[in-house]
């Protein structure tokens, strides 16, 4: 009985603490599509070949390692057309790809894309540019260390104002961290122009985190 009086007196505070970084991106994603329209299978898959090469190539010339390249959802299909009375008519085939590509020179990247898209001509899109960080890791934590004062400044301040003082940590809770990183709107716009600046500027990363810490009893 004693035991379970002694446990029952056991005080403790819960927080909720949040915390965020800035730094600067030094990494940019970019998303390249490759599609060409040609009248038999044969013809548009080599097209597309063709113009993935001619990317890559470029890519490979403006210091872009090989493992930052990776060709993804190659597709050939039939390109129809509804006709009346004669049904469904295939008026010529079309093959597409994706390169997703990485750059880690962010000074040189408005150049590399230029060059990317102007190897690939009307062939070419951009689908989408993605600026991020190489190694997450470490600017979390960061974020992680902020959220941790942060629930800590707030314990303390509860601890105090209830005559208490922190104790032992009971238990602790990350929360699930929003998607990263942030996307460039305009930059899909590259195909009108010979190129665009890259404003790298710094990224927001912030954690939250949920700790209970014990209570004991203030100095008197």
């Amino acid at each position: 009985m004693a035991e379970a009086a002694d446990q029952a007196a056991v005080r403790s505070v819960t927080v909720t603490g949040s915390g965020t970084v800035e730094a600067a991106p030094d990494l940019l994603t970019l998303s390249i599509g490759v599609e060409c329209r040609r009248d038999t299978a044969g013809d548009a898959y080599a097209a597309a070949g063709e113009a993935a090469a001619a990317v890559t190539g470029t890519l490979r010339s403006q210091g872009v390692g090989s493992r930052d390249i990776r060709t993804s959802g190659l597709n050939v299909r039939a390109d129809a057309v509804w006709q009346e009375g004669r049904g469904q008519q295939i008026t010529g085939y079309v093959a597409s790809s994706t390169l997703n590509v990485q750059l880690r020179e962010l000074a040189a990247a408005s150049e590399t894309i230029a060059a990317a898209v102007e190897a690939g001509s009307n062939d070419v899109r951009l689908d989408g540019v993605q600026l991020g960080f190489a190694d997450t890791a470490a600017v979390l934590a960061l974020a992680r260390e902020a959220a941790w004062s942060d629930a800590r400044t707030a314990a303390a301040q509860f601890a105090g104002l209830a005559g208490a003082e922190l104790g032992a940590v009971v238990s602790v809770h990350q929360h699930p961290l929003p998607p990263a990183p942030v996307p460039l709107g305009g930059m899909q716009r590259v195909f009108a122009a010979d190129s665009v600046a890259v404003e790298a500027g710094d990224l927001s990363v912030s954690a939250s985190v949920t700790v209970e810490w014990e209570l004991r009893s203030g100095a008197s």
